[in-house]
Formats: C-alpha cells, sequence, structure tokens
C-alpha cells in the first residue's frame, strides 16, 4: 500500500468509523433521553440525570476531537475509560442469561474492539489529517 495513504488517509478514516458508533449513541441519548435514563436505571444505577449528561458530553465533544483530530489523543484516552466503565456497568451479560446475554456479550466485546481503536489513537495520535496541537 502507498505509503502516503497509510500514513495519512488511513488513520482519518479509522478515527471516523470509530466516531460513527458514538455518533448514534450521541443520537440516541438527545431522541429519547428518557429510554437511555430507563435502562440505567434497570442497571441499578443512580444519579442518571448528572450520569447521562456527562455521557453525552463525552461522547459528543470526544467525537468532535477525534473527527478533527484536535487533542485526539486526550479524547481517546477518556472515551476508552468511558467506554470501557459503560462495558462492565451496562454490558454485563455474565449476569444474564438467554438472548439478552447474547446480544449483551456482542455489545461488550465490539466495546472492546473500539477501545483497542481508541488505544491506538494515545499510543499513535490521531494521523497527518488533524487540527494540530503541542501533544500530537
Amino acid at each position: 500500500m502507498n505509503t502516503t495513504i497509510r500514513e495519512s488517509l488511513l488513520p482519518l478514516v479509522a478515527r471516523l468509523l470509530l466516531v460513527s458508533e458514538f455518533l448514534i449513541a450521541v443520537n440516541g441519548k438527545i431522541s429519547d433521553w428518557n429510554g437511555q435514563a430507563a435502562y440505567m436505571a434497570s442497571h441499578g444505577m443512580h444519579f442518571i440525570a448528572p450520569l447521562l449528561g456527562a455521557a453525552l458530553a463525552i461522547e459528543l465533544l470526544g467525537s468532535a476531537c477525534l473527527i478533527t483530530g484536535f487533542q485526539a489523543r486526550n479524547a481517546a484516552a477518556v472515551m476508552a475509560i468511558y467506554l470501557a466503565i459503560v462495558s462492565v456497568r451496562l454490558h454485563d451479560f455474565w449476569h444474564m442469561t438467554g438472548m439478552a446475554a447474547g446480544a449483551n456479550q456482542t455489545e461488550f466485546f465490539k466495546n472492546l474492539g473500539m477501545i483497542g481503536g481508541l488505544l491506538m489513537i494515545v499510543a499513535f495520535g490521531p494521523g497527518r489529517w488533524a487540527i494540530p496541537t503541542r501533544n500530537h
């Protein structure tokens, strides 16, 4: 593969693909706040409104950072930690049975893959197509 494509285009495409799932989650929070809150409550969570607001902010601002590449390493680190917490807290398939267990296992391992992609950004930066910052 051409070095220019590998070093400039692929990191941008990777960032955009990672962001796609977060933007779907942002849309879900905006369009069905009460449904999201009910899901969190069904998992025994407390302080739902502030946690849901924080989740929305992390997903929205983090996505903007990943799209532009601005502060992408920091955003990816925060998003990886956030996604790890969400995965363990809300996709605890090991406490479920039947189809719910299978669906949540899929979500859990999908999130692990996304965490891996985010950690790659933390380690190697956003690539060439990014708004420059001092720490990337």
